[in-house]
């Protein structure tokens, strides 16, 4: 028997990811460098956020473009095997599916070597489409360099969502040296209940480097709360009357592909639960740490058991400041 609809949209950006293992250093010109083999995954914001969610056993839908090739059966293939619904994945002759390679080298950050491909096509009117009257929480991922995709009309979609009663998530990239429009936020944050970036794209979008400040600039924009992941140095939870920090939790390190994804997988869980900030900053926390554990995005991503007993045996302070 087919699954009812989900209820729970990851839309945004699909990606073939190539990884080679971690190298001991870049190989230098017409060097030969043998490693063990290669890991072909799934990735991409979309992607990563609905498999990690599938891995917590959430049923979720996912929404994003790939060409008609073999790296789009593959994407698709990969995330209908896992329980995903990908109903909704737009199929196109107008590019490639997206790919990158990316490059970890031991003691050092990873490099990307990246094909945008498909994901420049998608659009409100794709996001729309997957949304049914069992939507309860829509997460966007990868806003500001889908090209298809601007201010005002994600607001109009995410404002059409909230009359519906549906929780709006927004995550971004903010493209480095890139002139941001200035209704790419304000048209969409007055219709967002949680933001989501980093505290780079943070500081790229308010010129601030304190994680408080910039929670601030997005609440004055109009978003009912902000969440701002900081990397090794936690995270901070704010809306109008509260705030919460998190450290994080200490986990054997072996590559940071996908850990904001997984951490926002784990948000978007808690969220459709109803718990409470503190409780879900913790899980979050446990399950993008998680991700860092194994090579790839999210092949180190806790089951739903795991990922309780590692939050009940594992005792993470959150530290609540009224306002």
């Amino acid at each position: 028997m087919p699954k009812s609809p989900p209820t729970l949209l990851c839309a945004g950006i699909l990606v073939a990811d190539i990884f080679t293992p971690p190298l001991p250093a870049l190989p230098v010109a017409g060097q030969l460098l043998a490693t063990d083999d290669f890991l072909l995954a799934t990735g991409g914001c979309a992607a990563n956020v609905a498999t990690s969610l599938a891995k917590l056993g959430v049923h979720t839908g996912v929404v994003g473009p790939v060409g008609n090739d073999f790296y789009g059966d593959f994407l698709t293939r990969t995330l209908a095997d896992r329980g995903i619904d990908t109903s909704h994945i737009v199929r196109t002759d107008a590019a490639g599916t997206s790919k990158t390679v990316v490059l970890p080298v031991i003691g050092e950050d990873r490099r990307f070597i990246h094909t945008f491909g498909a994901n420049a096509h998608l659009t409100t009117a794709d996001i729309a489409a997957a949304i049914t009257d069992k939507t309860k929480i829509l997460y966007v991922g990868g806003y500001l360099i889908l090209p298809a995709i601007d201010g005002p009309a994600l607001g109009k979609l995410f404002a059409d969502a909230q009359a519906r009663g549906i929780v709006t998530v927004l995550d971004v990239v903010v493209p480095g040296g890139a002139k941001i429009p200035a209704d790419a936020l304000s048209a969409v944050l007055p219709h967002t209940d949680l933001f989501l970036p980093n505290d780079e794209e943070a500081e790229a979008l308010t010129g601030e480097t304190d994680p408080a400040k910039q929670a601030d600039a997005f609440l004055a924009l109009g978003c009912r709360t902000a969440v701002v992941t900081q990397g090794s140095r936690g995270t901070l939870w704010q809306d109008p009357s509260r705030s919460f920090t998190a450290p994080v939790y200490p986990i054997d390190y072996v590559d940071g592909s996908g850990s904001g994804d997984a951490f926002a997988a784990g948000l978007l869980l808690g969220l459709s639960e109803g718990w409470d900030p503190a409780r879900i900053l913790r899980f979050a926390s446990a399950i993008g740490g998680s991700a860092c554990t194994k090579l790839g995005c999210t092949e180190g991503v806790f089951t739903r058991p795991e990922a309780d007993g590692f939050v009940e045996s594992h005792p993470l302070s959150v530290t609540e400041t009224a306002r």
